[in-house]
């Protein structure tokens, strides 16, 4: 997520991207999963293109586009380069098992060429190839979201936004606005209107028709699970199997989203405290009752000073609470966030907070970041209706404070900036409803009950709503599958290789 403000917007994006390429692309040979003519066609060759140097790690892996075109109603026109990465079966093949990270805006390739590289020698990778594709304006597709430059993000980050009076909050909707108009001029406002879930759901299945494939099986994780449940409404007599894991209910508005991501990570800093207060010296102290008050001691006088770091740009407020945000996604950043806040305390060096920042926001070593929080602000801009009444944000701020005070600075005012895609130059492709019910047998669902970024009541409500088995991971993390769980991973290997559904499950 990249905040505008302390609500911030209704999910979180945290994935480390690889910086795309960004030129137009002319028009190619239409496809019919997107309303064109003829079926699409991959040239497959080197992902050295794509990967770099680290494509020698995958050697079988084949990388390649296919056009889609940016308009539905103009078929053969401007066209849109998806990359899409396959690494093969090494044994007999079953078909093909499309991943997706999340974000939205994270990139597909990237996450495919990890887990193929991770899964290497196991069944998933001798009975699947692993594909990925990088959805419209994500990753190294092209076109690519770019609203901002370095400096300008930079400069983003630096802003605070932490003054909630009248003046204040019109301030930073003038920042909002700004930034929304960067994205219309930078980028043609025809290609904003047509990217976002409904379009990837549609480019997915243009995908598996360039694959040759009749269906496919799908792994999405956290807004993967999203796109998942849009492809299913769309195609549900292509889908083999399907497994959504840390799910997005599809049926909840803006307001809910965000209030109840917000209690999730108030849940997960209350377990990193409590698993900080182990330690002698834990900067949050032993007493479960000032653990919010000494981090707000820690970080609330950033607003005012960058706090010491051996970097030049020093920790500012922002990238403080983005950095806390980042480390709650895993208990394998805990300890990240524990030395940045004791570098606070100690005034000495918190310079691994702002390395969580940096890698929430994709800003590499030399100062360049990624695409995917401008893809990510894109696709979710236009992926349901953004509230514009500003009694509504600031009833947003209300509750957020009262449930998840961790994240709230200073006193409630009445009043909160509107969160950017308010002001948005294109409107959303879609609304929030229920998911439609699934053939049985198609999909899996996965949540773990301490989950921040997804809390587990979405993927019980999504499992309803599927008419799915709900498989329930009892831990503090953001997603599980894959991720060293015998009780979950032999689970889902089962149902992918040999389609044994499980029953609703508990690890």
């Amino acid at each position: 997520m990249q905040r505008t403000s302390r609500i911030g917007s209704a999910l979180l994006f945290c994935t480390v991207l690889v910086v795309g390429v960004t030129a137009p692309t002319a028009a190619a040979t239409p496809t019919t999963g997107s309303g064109q003519a003829s079926a699409p066609h991959v040239t497959w060759g080197s992902c050295q293109r794509f990967l770099g140097d680290g494509a020698r790690d995958i050697p079988t892996a084949q990388c390649g586009v296919v056009p889609v075109p940016i308009s539905d109603a103009d078929p053969a026109g401007p066209q849109a380069q998806l990359a899409v990465i396959k690494i093969p079966a090494t044994g007999q093949r079953i078909g093909a098992l499309f991943v997706n990270p999340g974000g939205p805006g994270a990139s597909a390739v990237d996450s495919a060429a990890g887990m193929g590289y991770a899964l290497a020698g196991g069944p998933i990778a001798e009975h699947f190839d692993i594909v990925g594709f990088d959805p419209r304006g994500v990753g190294y597709s092209t076109p690519s979201v770019r609203c901002r430059t370095d400096a300008e993000f930079d400069a983003w980050r630096r802003n605070p936004m932490v003054d909630y009076s009248p003046a204040g909050v019109d301030a930073i909707e003038q920042l909002n606005r700004g930034y929304a108009k960067e994205c219309a001029d930078k980028m043609d406002t025809a290609f904003l209107a047509g990217i976002g879930t409904d379009s990837a759901a549609k480019d997915m299945d243009t995908v598996r028709q360039a694959l040759g494939d009749d269906t496919i099986n799908y792994l999405g994780f956290s807004y993967g699970t999203e796109l998942g449940t849009a492809y299913l409404e769309k195609f549900p007599d292509r889908v083999r199997a399907m497994v959504l894991d840390g799910a997005i209910d599809p049926a909840q508005d803006t307001s809910a989203s965000i209030i109840q991501q917000m209690t999730g990570f108030q849940v997960v800093f209350n377990d990193y405290a409590a698993d900080c207060a182990k330690s002698a010296g834990c900067p949050l102290g032993t007493d479960p009752a000032q653990w919010v008050a000494r981090y707000h001691q820690l970080v609330d006088p950033l607003v005012n000073k960058p706090g010491p770091t051996s970097d030049p740009r020093g920790l500012g407020y922002q990238d403080a609470i983005t950095g806390t945000f980042n480390a709650l996604y895993t208990p394998q950043y805990w300890k990240f966030l524990t030395s940045g806040l004791l570098g606070l305390q100690r005034q000495t060096d918190a310079g691994d907070l702002l390395m969580l920042a940096d890698e929430y926001d994709g800003r590499n070593l030399y100062g360049h970041y990624s695409n995917g929080q401008d893809a990510f602000n894109a696709i979710r801009c236009v992926d349901g209706p953004t509230p514009t009444d500003p009694a509504v944000w600031a009833d947003i701020d209300r509750r957020t404070r009262e449930l998840a005070p961790f994240q709230a600075y200073g006193q409630f005012t009445g009043f909160a900036p509107r969160d950017l895609c308010a002001f948005w130059p294109v409107p959303p492709t879609s609304a929030p409803h229920p998911a439609v019910p699934a053939p049985p047998g198609s999909v899996v669902v996965v949540s773990t009950t301490h989950d921040p970024a997804t809390p587990y009541e979405a993927g019980v409500n999504l499992a309803h709503q599927l008419g799915a088995p709900l498989i329930t991971f009892d831990g503090t993390q953001h997603t599980a599958v894959f991720n060293g769980d015998d009780c979950v991973d032999s689970a889902i290997v089962k149902y992918f290789v040999d389609q044994t559904v499980p029953a609703n499950l508990q690890c």
